[in-house]
């Protein structure tokens, strides 16, 4: 099977109990579900404050625990995409009710009674899940007792039309290795984030979305880039406007940019790296 540490919870001395006979491990455990309570949670690939930062986890999230190192780190497998790595135990809390509702703004308030002159209790982040009670008025109340703007919420199940236009939003969000939400982003944490708003399962990794995402398209066919194409490079993804521009976050303008397509593509040559693939999603 394959095996990829990103995707697979399993070490040598412990690994997921369904993985069991598929993989060596010492011990098989059945891991137990948490919620993240965390606005916004690090997910690292090492259980330290300074190990790279793999991808980020939003309140509401669920992530299955294999492991509790005792020193403020927890080991496990999010639900959401299933990649795995180290979460601070802090940010975890036992599953509660079952979200109704996500935040569509790119960044809203929680504020602790129905005032917006009240200073706020958290700033959530699009794709954050949430427990809605009731409404009152302009604003939703969570189980948490806090009142959001009912335009910054939609239910659980809502769709947005175009993931383009949901990428477009994140232009000027600082580039952040690993980030997924418009306090920093990163160009597949960009992808993610647009496609899941829009319906669409998405892995994490540009690699993974090159393997797992749409068709890949024949080079008659890339001569002329449609509106939600995705092109990939090694290490990098933007996704097309239209036929001549694309937004992606990136390490060159250090946020999310709209470019001219030939420029991206005269600067990646003369850096060696070419396009590896280019993927239509319908």
């Amino acid at each position: 099977m394959d095996t990829d540490p990103r995707l697979t919870p399993a070490r040598d001395d412990l690994a997921a109990k369904y993985l069991e006979g598929k993989v060596q491990a010492k011990r098989f455990v059945t891991g137990e579900e948490f919620e993240i309570a965390d606005a916004i949670a690090p997910l690292r690939r090492a259980p330290s404050s300074d190990a790279e930062l793999m991808t980020q986890v939003l309140r509401g999230e669920r992530a299955t625990i294999y492991d509790r190192n005792g020193e403020g780190w927890a080991w496990g497998q999010l639900v959401s995409d299933g990649y795995v790595g180290w979460l601070p135990d802090r940010a975890l809390r036992k599953s509660a009710e079952t979200p109704t509702h996500k935040v569509t703004a790119l960044l809203t308030f929680a504020f602790p009674g129905p005032s917006i002159k009240l200073p706020p209790a958290e700033t959530l982040a699009m794709g954050t899940l949430l427990a809605v009670l009731r409404e009152e008025g302009t604003f939703a109340l969570t189980r948490e007792g806090w009142y959001l703007p009912r335009q910054h919420l939609d239910a659980i199940g809502h769709r947005e039309p175009d993931f383009v236009a949901v990428a477009e939003r994140f232009v000027g969000t600082p580039y952040l290795w690993g980030g997924k939400s418009s306090l920093g982003i990163d160009c597949s944490g960009l992808v993610q984030v647009a496609l899941t708003a829009a319906g669409t399962g998405c892995p994490r990794d540009s690699d993974m979305q090159q393997d797992g995402l749409g068709r890949e398209l024949s080079a008659q066919e890339a001569k002329k880039l449609k509106r939600g194409d995705l092109i990939f490079w090694k290490g990098h993804v933007a996704i097309a406007r239209d036929a001549d521009t694309i937004v992606h976050a990136n390490a060159h303008h250090m946020m999310t940019a709209i470019e001219r397509t030939r420029d991206v593509l005269a600067r990646s040559k003369a850096a060696g790296n070419a396009i590896t693939s280019i993927k239509r999603l319908d």
